[in-house]
């Protein structure tokens, strides 16, 4: 409906999720009311355009048609928010932003014995699914009551043995009625199942009282602390499994059912142009300091998610000074040369963590390889500009769109596996310091040195009480022999040889 075509009386005062659209058509705003009436006659006011924070008024001003869809319950309400604003990104929302998916419970039939598992992610296979469900912690408590009430077994081994019984820790307690060891048989065991399920389909009545009788009972001895955890079970039952909040399907709109990767994806294939989605990314990134221990990295991104079984790492060769454009076309032109000797698969598109200068040595070494066309593009830091081959001016995204935060998420990852990989030759390099020749001194000793002083060179320079008093378990003793032995070693004509480079930053 258009902004001008609000009126109070048509809109059902239930709970619902609400949301605004611009001019653009644009989703920049979805929100939750337990009350739907209520909720958007405070975005109608004529008074909140003048009245209202900047934020508020920004967003009002902003709107040029608005929707709602009615729901169950509260709890629905809030499920259904959280998923629009991860298909949306709207730029007006600040919650919820990240794929945290809510917990929903598992039931796989095709287990020899079925449990109460708990999963994120509702898969097209033969399980049956309840929920999600709103109250993570809650429902976690409540599903290993369930498990102990019913005696299900609560291991991992969709089909338990003996072996599996070594490592159990319910045998202790006695919770699980013990399938694994033939104690009971599938018949008996499915039909404990489906009481835990009764109570999943909302017929808590007889759990509850069972549970009401047990803690009276507790009380009535004096044991008010089993009786007190009696109450918080029955309370999270309810919160759970309650009528008003069994939630059993997945909310959502028309077209909504689409992964938050797969929309990434679509959208990233949309921005660039591309005529198919990139299910296979590559991005590279370099590492080093100063030129030392220069190293690459690649991540490989599969629909939308990292592949970390195609992670690759390499450690540059004909690079001896600082220049990164040079260790990208080295790192870029090695790998793609292998692929195309191998005959293998080539990625849906290639990025690359840099400007212009990256990018162009990326394409060069794509060229040299005799690699067919291929998307290419770079992706600054500074302000996350794309930038595209044969594009003059990049492409800026917003930064809640969701290939512009997919692209993020790539570049990021670069980033952090180069880093790793730097970092454990840095470690490594460690273990050939001049201080390894130092008498008493071992690898504890050294890191604590090189942390507080952050270099050989800058150790060389302390005297014995600065030592002493920076380096916890070194005494001035112990701080004149390591600062005697390294003024000898500072005058022996190899000791410049003998200081690496990595520790000079």
């Amino acid at each position: 409906m258009k902004f001008e075509e609000y009126h109070p009386a048509e809109i059902p005062a239930r709970p619902g999720v609400y949301m605004f659209r611009d001019r653009f058509g644009r989703v920049i705003y979805v929100g939750k009311a337990r009350d739907l009436r209520r909720r958007l006659g405070n975005y109608f006011q004529p008074s909140r355009r003048r009245t209202g924070d900047p934020k508020l008024r920004s967003l009002i001003n902003s709107i040029a048609e608005w929707s709602y869809t009615l729901v169950r319950s509260e709890d629905e309400a809030l499920l259904l928010e959280s998923q629009l604003i991860k298909s949306y990104a709207p730029h007006y929302n600040i919650l919820m932003r990240d794929d945290k998916r809510y917990l929903l419970l598992k039931v796989d039939f095709s287990d020899r014995f079925p449990t109460l598992a708990l999963a994120r992610l509702k898969k097209p296979d033969n399980a049956r699914y309840y929920g999600p469900f709103p109250h993570g912690t809650a429902l976690k408590m409540t599903r290993e009551f369930l498990l102990a009430y019913f005696g299900l077994r609560g291991c991992r081994n969709p089909d338990p043995d003996e072996e599996t019984r070594k490592h159990c820790l319910k045998k202790l307690v006695k919770d699980c009625c013990a399938p694994c060891t033939g104690a009971i048989t599938c018949e008996e065991y499915r039909r404990k199942l489906d009481a835990a399920l009764e109570v999943l389909e909302g017929n808590v009545t007889p759990v509850r009282e069972a549970i009401r009788a047990q803690m009276l009972e507790a009380a009535g001895a004096g044991n008010f602390e089993k009786a007190a955890r009696l109450r918080d079970t029955a309370f999270n039952i309810d919160a759970v499994f309650g009528r008003r909040n069994r939630v059993f399907e997945n909310p959502a709109l028309p077209g909504q059912e689409m992964p938050p990767g797969e929309r990434a994806v679509r959208a990233l294939a949309e921005k660039l142009g591309l005529k198919t989605p990139p299910r296979t990314i590559l991005c590279f990134d370099i590492s080093n300091i100063l030129g030392t221990l220069a190293v690459a990295s690649m991540v490989t991104f599969t629909d939308g998610r990292a592949n970390r079984s195609a992670y690759r790492r390499f450690r540059i060769r004909t690079v001896n000074q600082s220049n990164d454009f040079a260790m990208m076309k080295e790192a870029v032109g090695r790998h793609f040369s292998r692929l195309m000797q191998s005959r293998r698969p080539l990625p849906d598109l290639l990025m690359v963590d840099g400007g212009k200068g990256q990018l162009s040595s990326a394409v060069d070494a794509l060229l040299a390889a005799g690699v067919p066309p291929l998307p290419v593009i770079g992706l600054a830091k500074r302000n996350e500009e794309i930038f595209i081959p044969g594009r003059g001016d990049p492409l800026v995204l917003d930064r809640h769109d969701p290939a512009l935060r997919l692209l993020q998420s790539v570049r990021d990852e670069s980033h952090r596996f180069a880093i790793t990989y730097h970092r454990s030759l840095r470690e490594k390099r460690i273990s050939a310091s001049v201080l390894d020749d130092i008498p008493g001194v071992g690898d504890v000793r050294k890191r604590q040195l090189l942390r507080a002083f952050g270099s050989v060179e800058s150790l060389l320079k302390a005297d014995a009480a600065t030592i002493a008093e920076r380096v916890r378990g070194i005494g001035l003793a112990g701080a004149e022999k390591i600062v005697s032995f390294l003024a000898a070693r500072k005058k022996a004509p190899t000791a410049a040889s003998d200081i690496p480079k990595s520790f000079q930053k």
